[in-house]
């Protein structure tokens, strides 16, 4: 075999080879996955690791999502020892104080990849699964104040053993869950997801060599790092510091320190950890650290391990941005997102005509499940919803558009809500409000109706429902994001987190998202 380590060519066929595994993996997921939240909305993840869990290259899907996975596949190289994993195992974990970083209705499917007789990578895959059991129909319980209450936990255990599926692990994730012909054909959609990356790596190793192979992936993470670095420079040197008020009254706290060297964000300081599902893991705030960082220094689809050397993230254990314990994870997801704002925010108000303002800031995670009134079947209609994006120095914000963090999502279609839910959508629509006004307008929010054909359970989690989206330079605020559920005799009901809570058929679930805020102030009319 011809020796391609000193190969620059090579090294960029490896490296390219990696991230187009990685996208494989991605549509793998979406074309064999049971639930419309994988095939349709795309609540999912891709990525390749090195055998330590550093990240070498990530497929489409929500982008902090993708930092989960190094992260998780790290947790699970440090509970069971490099040394006694071997070719044909495969991990699962959903557990956020075991790799699993989020929530339990997010799972991670991790499978080592072996060539020659050696670890040299890990596939894995992390997807919204719609039940793994807990208090409420979909698993996520605004009333619980511990993790236990939320559902299955899988702490990072073996699914399959030299490459035979563990028949007790499936049968217990089967039996926790209120739709276990859904979790298995998403889990083993997961499984053909790394297979196939495992398959196109192997090649890339018996093609080229080890050594050629360990080598690219040197030289992305060095690329990566110089990228970052370089990016880094661009930012004024300095501190900078926010302090915002939540939705519940709390004050969360940033400091960002800038150097030549070092992007240094410090979250001390903040609230106690939650007996209440709005925690996050410490690798949670650092995903958070991460997007912001990666958003000022090289805004571009390249991101490994390398890109984020020049990022260090100090969090408090016990507060809500490194929970210990037993705290609930369950609504983690507003969280991280009001985290990843206010950062935003701080290095916006520093650089006005670089960054745009404030979005609808919110996953306003929406899900309806019930039996369908035609054909008796159960389901679980997990929703995303859209809104507005922050108006720029040069242009108007966008319309409708997922969160920042959300990534590369899509909402569920009318045809389907109507046929697989059986739930009637009366408009799906841009709102006519007039918030975020100013010298560049925000972009609109999203106005939905949803009118319920059989009973039904509601959960719902809608931050920036009280403090309104931030202009920027003068610019208007944006407004809030509301749901609300109208009776059948009228009463109006309006909420910004809940759970459990029966809709009968008739009634109306109202869903409205803010607009992004405003750039500059208004020119006088002449």
């Amino acid at each position: 075999m011809t020796d391609h380590a000193d190969d620059p060519i090579t090294a960029t066929v490896i490296q390219a080879s990696l991230v187009a595994a990685s996208d494989e993996m991605f549509a793998v997921l979406r074309k064999t996955a049971m639930s419309p939240i994988i095939y349709e909305v795309l609540d999912v993840g891709t990525g390749i690791t090195d055998k330590d869990g550093e990240l070498v290259s990530s497929g489409a899907g929500i982008p902090t999502f993708v930092g989960v996975l190094d992260k998780a596949v790290k947790r699970i190289v440090g509970l069971h020892g490099l040394d006694s994993i071997r070719d044909g195992d495969c991990f699962v974990t959903n557990d956020p104080y075991y790799g699993g970083v989020t929530h339990l209705n997010d799972v991670v499917i991790a499978m080592p990849v072996f060539a020659g007789g050696e670890c040299v990578a890990w596939a894995a895959s992390i997807a919204h699964w719609n039940d793994v059991g807990g208090r409420t129909p979909g698993s996520m319980a605004v009333d619980v104040s511990e993790i236990f209450q939320e559902g299955l936990r899988l702490p990072a255990v073996k699914l399959f053993e030299a490459g035979r599926p563990i028949a007790s692990v499936f049968d217990i994730i089967s039996a926790n869950s209120r739709l276990p012909d859904f979790v298995r054909g998403d889990l083993w959609a997961q499984v053909a997801a790394s297979r196939k990356a495992e398959t196109r790596i192997r090649q890339l190793v018996e093609t080229y060599g080890a050594a050629a192979y360990h080598a690219a992936i040197d030289d992305l993470f060095r690329e990566g790092e110089r990228r970052g670095r370089a990016g880094l420079g661009s930012i004024p040197q300095g501190v900078y510091s926010i302090e915002e008020e939540q939705d519940d009254g709390a004050i969360w706290r940033a400091s960002i320190t800038v150097s030549a060297e070092r992007f240094t964000v410090d979250l001390s300081g903040n609230p106690q950890q939650r007996d209440a599902p709005y925690n996050t893991s410490r690798d949670g705030a650092v995903i958070s650290c991460q997007m912001i960082f990666k958003a000022l220094t090289d805004p571009t689809l390249f991101a490994n391990a390398g890109s984020f050397r020049a990022l260090e993230v100090v969090t408090e254990p016990g507060t809500i941005f490194h929970a210990e314990g037993n705290a609930p994870h369950g609504y983690y997801f507003e969280t991280r997102i009001r985290l990843y704002d206010m950062l935003w925010r701080c290095m916006a108000e520093a650089l006005p005509d670089r960054l745009p303002a404030g979005h609808f800031a919110s996953i306003c995670g929406t899900v309806i499940a019930g039996d369908h009134p035609d054909t008796g079947r159960r389901f679980t209609m997990v929703e995303p919803q859209m809104g507005g994006w922050g108006a720029t120095a040069a242009r108007d914000g966008l319309d409708a558009m997922y969160s920042t963090s959300h990534g590369e999502t899509f909402n569920c279609p009318v045809e389907i809500c109507e046929a697989r839910y059986g739930i009637d959508v009366g408009h799906k629509r841009l709102n006519e409000t007039d918030e975020g006004q100013g010298l560049h307008k925000g972009g609109k929010g999203l106005s939905v109706r949803y009118r319920l054909r059989g009973r039904a359970v509601l959960s719902a989690g809608y931050s920036r429902n009280r403090r309104p989206v931030w202009g920027l330079a003068g610019g208007a605020s944006g407004g809030t994001n509301g749901l609300s559920v109208r009776r059948r005799d009228g009463s109006l009901e309006r909420h910004a987190f809940v759970s459990g809570l029966v809709v009968e058929p008739g009634d109306e679930i109202l869903i409205d998202t803010a607009n992004g805020g405003g750039w500059g102030q208004m020119q006088g009319r002449g």
